[in-house]
């Protein structure tokens, strides 16, 4: 066990932000969440604000903050489509001003940083699967590059500052997670059929559905941040962590379904613009870097999932 450290998670109030507060103090670090709550949610962490290895901070990263702390977990930014369209203009703040604020503290503090970024920096992928030396094919002036941008600044800026001052930068390209504490309302593809499955409801589907993705368990997904940022200070990134198994939204549907045991039925409507038709990671770095590779299979992962839903919704 490493020694113990004052970690700051932005964003953790978040679906993957909340998990990763799990995961740090049960192994022996104080947490401190900072989270303006324009996303997240205090029920993903209300059985933590009792404990004394953590503390919470309302604040928005496009703001400053001065702490003491020993590493930071940059997770703060809307990540769904429909939730970093909500307010384009917000979002490419909190990216940009968001990842020199907490560049500035690694800088004055002379700590770790690790940077959430995102298999969105590909773009709609001209090379698949996708490698962290791909450059990527994205529209600058789309009505989702408020994000993709958003997220390719923040890289930018991640290794100026490590160039200009040696800051230690840790930079992750998150794919498809998925898990328990996700949003029923966050647009994502597997909360969005989960719950119309639930509910009995047509399943929505853009396009013909057979655009790919890639789904990764929210549990493998927090190995590989905190196995990222365990690694010594030449390793930077970027590094995609995700799961390669591919699956089309028609077999992605149809598996929900079947495991909710629903009465859905599929609909079609027309595919949003710059949506990605193939999407998946090559994690061959993941594995050289980390000795990480995803260990929960789609069908464990949705089950789990699934009766998290359940729950939540009060659907049996």
């Amino acid at each position: 066990m490493c020694a113990k450290k004052t970690v700051l998670v932005t964003g953790g109030g978040g679906f993957i932000g909340s998990h990763l507060c799990d995961r740090l103090i049960q192994d022996g670090h104080d947490v401190i969440c900072a989270d303006n709550f324009f996303t997240g949610s205090k029920e993903n962490i209300k059985h933590l604000l009792g404990n004394p290895a953590f503390e919470l901070i309302r604040h928005d990263i496009t703001h400053p903050l001065l702490l003491e702390v020993d590493a930071i977990y940059n997770l703060a930014c809307p990540a769904s489509p429909v939730q970093y369209q909500f307010n384009p203009v917000h979002t490419v703040k909190t990216c940009v001003l968001g990842a020199i604020n907490m560049l500035g503290m690694a800088k004055r503090l002379g700590v770790p940083v690790l940077q959430a970024s995102t298999s969105e920096i590909y773009g709609n992928p001209a090379v698949h699967p996708q490698k962290e030396d791909y450059w990527g094919n994205v529209n600058c002036i789309g009505p989702r590059s408020c994000y993709d941008e958003g997220k390719r600044c923040a890289e930018t800026l991640f290794f100026d500052y490590h160039r200009e001052w040696d800051v230690a930068i840790k930079v992750v390209r998150i794919f498809n997670t998925y898990g328990s504490r996700m949003r029923p309302d966050d647009g994502r593809v597997v909360s969005n059929f989960i719950v119309q499955a639930l509910k009995n409801q047509p399943i929505t589907i853009y396009g013909n559905g057979e655009q790919t993705r890639s789904f990764c368990y929210i549990s493998d997904l927090i190995e590989g941040l905190v196995r990222m940022m365990n690694t010594p200070k030449e390793v930077t990134g970027p590094v995609n962590l995700g799961n390669p198994s591919e699956f089309t939204m028609l077999e992605l549907a149809k598996l929900i379904i079947e495991l909710t045991n629903s009465n859905s039925e599929l609909i079609f409507k027309p595919l949003p613009a710059d949506d990605p038709f193939r999407r998946k990671p090559d994690i061959t770095l993941a594995g050289k870097l980390l000795d990480w590779r995803p260990q929960v299979q789609l069908r464990e992962g949705l089950t789990k999932t699934i009766e998290y839903f359940a729950s939540t919704l009060e659907i049996q």
